[in-house]
């Protein structure tokens, strides 16, 4: 009689203890979920869990089989749907909802793909679907379709599988989600109008120039004798208006290529990063730009270390979500900094890029052990301080505009009512 042993799964592990402490290991058990129960009965929190099976397998395939999988997948990344901020965020609500009612994940896969509507959703659910049928975690489908999901949505992924916590990070995920969409919309908001009247400004210089203040030249000119006798603001005005008339081509070639050696030139690290700390410094718009930016980072920051993640992977999650050079460079100071044991708060405070009640929660919440809720409580603070700067943008920057053209039109109406007061004491 022949006896037929079934071996359980073999997973490689690594986790955190709850003294912060990293360990890693292999582990015995009947899948993925299991190991994960495991682990935190013996008191870690599991950051990445993989079956020895499958790098065995994959470390003893051919190296051209592997190099084609990988081109294979690329193709089939170029030219997939996507999906946008806000589809995103609906998207994981929704898949939150579905796992907290009791379904499992794939059910609650399938049930999200039957209301899907559009383009990007259907085939991204799909994809999802597929992958997750033939054994793979959600956050591995999501690396393999590419965009939309970012590294902030497969590092929350990753902890949600890792937490066993799926449901809750969700939620998480879809409110940091919402927040960032939410503002993004209060800045555009905030600078629609003066945008709009900086736009209006432009059209009423041109039309002025080139259509209105030749015509009433005309006969002034005419009557006077040429342009070398007309007072120098109304020479200056139609100089320009006789550029643009004649060599308009050039403007517009000139503007092309201006606008091409401007994003050659913001291309190369270090030139973006003196723009990005010269725009840090512009009155009313530095404020804006770094209150946003301060504000994504202390929410975002906040949900990744509450959903498990460790402070260095959230810090190099957290650093691509701050959107200016400058500020990405002094997290990577922080992020080496915290690598060598040192506080969190420290590097922070010595870019000067950083406000301090952001300093001083940080440093409160590591000396207490409670860093994500404190984060989480300063969002909200740093949220409102964004609003009241948006406020502040929207009544200065108007008056501002205005005064810039009032300036103008004075300049135009000079030149036009220069000559003609000329013309009058002449023929008195």
């Amino acid at each position: 009689m022949k006896w037929t042993v079934e071996l359980m799964p073999t997973f490689q592990y690594q986790s955190l203890t709850s003294d912060g402490m990293r360990q890693s290991g292999l582990i015995t058990a009947q899948n993925r979920a299991d190991a994960v129960r495991q682990l935190l009965g013996r008191g870690e929190t599991a950051t990445n869990i993989s079956s020895v099976n499958d790098s065995t397998s994959d470390a003893a395939a051919p190296s051209t089989p592997t190099r084609s999988r990988e081109q294979d997948s690329s193709r089939r990344r170029f030219g997939r749907p996507s999906m946008s901020r806000t589809e995103m965020a609906t998207l994981v609500r929704e898949l939150a909802t579905a796992l907290e009612a009791g379904l499992p994940l794939m059910q609650s896969l399938k049930t999200i793909r039957k209301q899907a509507s559009g383009k990007g959703a259907p085939a991204v659910l799909d994809h999802l679907i597929s992958r997750v049928e033939a054994g793979e975690p959600l956050y591995k489908a999501a690396i393999d379709y590419g965009a939309p999901f970012d590294d902030l949505v497969i590092g929350m992924l990753r902890a949600a599988e890792a937490s066993g916590r799926t449901p809750e990070i969700l939620h998480q995920l879809a409110e940091l989600l919402d927040r960032g969409i939410e503002l993004r919309r209060e800045v555009m908001g905030a600078l629609f109008y003066p945008f709009l009247v900086a736009l209006l400004i432009v059209a009423s210089v041109v039309i002025l120039v080139t259509v209105v203040i030749p015509r009433v030249m005309e006969p002034i000119i005419a009557a006077g004798g040429g342009e070398a006798s007309l007072p120098l603001p109304t020479q200056i005005v139609l100089g320009l208006a006789h550029f643009i008339g004649s060599w308009w081509w050039i403007c517009l070639i000139s503007v092309a290529l201006i606008w091409y050696a401007w994003r050659n030139w913001i291309a190369v690290p270090l030139n973006r990063l003196r723009f990005d700390r010269f725009k840090l410094r512009v009155p009313l718009l530095g404020r804006l730009g770094r209150d946003v930016a301060v504000a994504r980072f202390t929410r975002t920051l906040g949900t990744l270390t509450a959903a498990g993640l460790p402070i260095l992977e959230s810090l190099r999650i957290t650093r691509d979500t701050l959107g200016n050079q400058a500020m990405m460079e002094a997290i990577d100071q922080v992020e080496i900094q915290v690598t060598e044991g040192k506080p969190l708060a420290d590097p922070l405070e010595r870019s000067g890029l950083f406000p301090p009640l952001l300093v001083q929660v940080v440093n409160l919440g590591e000396r207490s052990g409670r860093l994500e809720q404190m984060l989480l409580h300063a969002a909200t603070a740093f949220d409102r301080q964004v609003n009241t700067t948006i406020k502040l943008v929207t009544k200065a920057l108007p008056p501002v505009l205005i005064v810039i053209m009032a300036c103008v039109a004075g300049f135009v109406l000079a030149a036009i009512l220069l000559p003609l007061l000329e013309m009058q004491s002449f023929l008195q």
